[in-house]
């Protein structure tokens, strides 16, 4: 398994835009091929600042993805929104305490 964790820090006034146009694109990314899990987090004290978390099968799965019509279609536009550049971590599991 593979997980990714992108930062993304939003102009404060295009929050909304960036939430209306998750809410249109979700399920597009979700089922992507090799795509298992995808959430979205809020920072409680900055609410310009959202991460998304995936899971993919492997590394190999996020690259087809972010060459491909799907990615091609999203990421142009979410740019537009960005007061800094996104960060983005690929990390590995360690512990999962139920």
């Amino acid at each position: 398994m593979f997980i990714r964790i992108v930062k993304l820090t939003l102009l404060e006034d295009k929050v909304t835009d960036f939430l209306d146009h998750f809410e249109t694109i979700k399920d597009k990314v979700r089922h992507y091929p090799g795509c298992q899990f995808l959430e979205v987090y809020r920072d409680k004290e900055n609410t310009n600042i959202f991460f998304t978390y995936s899971y993919w099968e492997d590394e190999s799965n996020l690259e087809d993805y972010k060459k491909s019509e799907v990615f091609g279609e999203i990421w142009p536009y979410t740019k537009t929104l960005f007061k800094e550049r996104a960060e983005a971590w690929s990390v590995d599991k360690v512990v999962t305490l139920k």
